[in-house]
């Protein structure tokens, strides 16, 4: 390994593309972390920091002279860790403090390593992040049509794809996420039928998790994917895979219910049919695809609404009591400390549930009030500082490799951002792992090398 570079078999633009040896460690720690269930208990967490640190420290090593726009970035993170040990400090609790450090690391860390990639290696890291992406929607999959506890959650009498995070919103964000990333590399290489492929099982995989926060961020992101990539080409390389995941998801809607039998013959029949109409579909025509697809869509949805009435009744709908009350709970916890809060780990949250019984809950599935109320508006704004800077990267980024790509990192990143309004994600290393890795796929590119 010459260089700290590995070779691989992977060709971009007719060329194979040499894999630094760090980037392979990045894609190592966000593969290791996937499987450690999301890296939300101990080992995974130190798994997921562990590789990170070798990837960011094999970085370093090759001497890469930092980018200018990433120095904000580094002054936000440092900003809101030392705001965090201090205020964990101030509660005689250092240690809480120790996995928002560990957060904001791994995220810093994936954006420097996947930054310091040319474009071809971009490329082929976002292959492989996608290619993760498809085993985890795959694992979800079966898991639902055979069952399987340790990779299914049951909610409202649903049995919800987790895959090997456990749990089934991170795996929609992580999937809504990387399924924008492969709607982009497919607009690439519009003939590719792999990444058509991948794109379609990585939507079957968020509908099979039943994830409403995930679908919405899947919108959000292919609004921002049409903004910066155009509408048309947006539409066309969406409308494919969209329609045939629908048809996919509607083979599974069957074995969803828990209280009856799964259905596995109907949903590998839902499977592959939906993968051939995406393929058929790619190859129309843009104005008879319009049309077709139009078609399709409103078959489709009719099908998914008719296979299961528990899960129209289950999941089809905005209401959410729990959310409602846990989101009080919090509010009523930050009116008493709102400059400063409880300090990290430190949220308790009570309330009283629809059915009259109390409730207990450590976690708000909204990102930004949970940072509000451990951190205060001193914290929350730090937050905030720290995503401003990574937006500001990225826009930096517009003008490396092909703008397609570029904007499927982005809208992806999006995303995430988006669906952490809904769910406490960042508590999972391997969702903050995979907005680094798109941020650093989206941002500008490094200095050469200084020997």
């Amino acid at each position: 390994m010459p260089g700290g570079t590995v070779q691989s078999d992977h060709v971009v633009g007719g060329k194979s593309v040499v894999l630094p040896l760090y980037s392979l460690l990045l894609v190592a720690a966000l593969a290791g972390t996937i499987v450690a269930q999301g890296g939300f208990y101990l080992p995974g967490r130190v798994l997921a920091a562990a590789l990170t640190g070798a990837a960011v420290v094999g970085a370093v090593r090759l001497r890469h002279v930092a980018s200018a726009e990433g120095w904000p970035l580094v002054a936000a993170c440092v900003g809101l860790v030392v705001w965090s040990a201090g205020r964990a400090a101030e509660g005689h609790s250092v240690e809480t403090a120790i996995p928002i450090v560990a957060s904001v690391f791994c995220l810093a860390g994936a954006v420097f390593v996947a930054q310091r990639n040319d474009p071809a290696q971009r490329t082929m890291v976002a292959s492989v992040a996608v290619g993760i992406g498809v085993l985890v929607a795959a694992t979800g999959w079966i898991a639902v049509v055979w069952r399987i506890p340790s990779w299914t959650t049951v909610a409202d009498g649903l049995v919800r794809a987790a895959s090997t995070l456990t749990y089934p919103n991170a795996s929609a964000a992580l999937l809504a996420a990387l399924a924008l990333l492969a709607v982009s590399l497919q607009m690439t290489r519009p003939k590719s039928l792999p990444h058509l492929a991948a794109t379609y099982l990585l939507l079957v995989g968020l509908g099979a998790t039943l994830s409403r926060a995930g679908v919405f961020a899947l919108l959000a992101g292919i609004v921002v994917l049409a903004w910066l990539a155009g509408v048309r080409s947006t539409a066309r390389h969406v409308a494919a895979p969209g329609i045939g995941a629908l048809i996919g998801v509607a083979g599974l809607a069957p074995s969803f219910p828990v209280a009856q039998p799964a259905s596995p013959v109907l949903a590998i029949l839902g499977l592959v049919v939906g993968l051939l109409v995406s393929v058929g579909l790619i190859r129309l025509p843009a104005k008879v695809l319009t049309v077709v697809a139009g078609v399709m869509l409103v078959g489709a949805v009719v099908a998914v609404v008719l296979g299961s009435d528990r899960v129209l009744n289950g999941r089809v709908t905005l209401s959410s009591p729990d959310r409602a009350g846990i989101t009080g709970a919090a509010l009523d916890v930050v009116a008493t400390r709102p400059l400063t809060g409880v300090g990290p780990g430190n949220a308790w949250f009570t309330w009283t549930g629809a059915d009259g019984n109390s409730r207990v809950g450590r976690f708000v599935h909204n990102e930004y009030l949970q940072a509000l109320v451990e951190l205060g508006v001193v914290g929350l704004v730090l937050v905030l500082c720290v995503l401003v800077t990574l937006l500001l990267f990225v826009r930096h980024g517009r003008t490396t490799g092909t703008r397609a790509q570029w904007a499927g990192a982005v809208a992806g990143f999006v995303a995430l951002l988006v669906h952490s309004g809904f769910d406490f994600l960042w508590h999972i290393p391997a969702v903050l792992l995979t907005a680094g890795v798109l941020a650093g796929l989206a941002g500008p590119q490094n200095a050469k090398e200084t020997m």
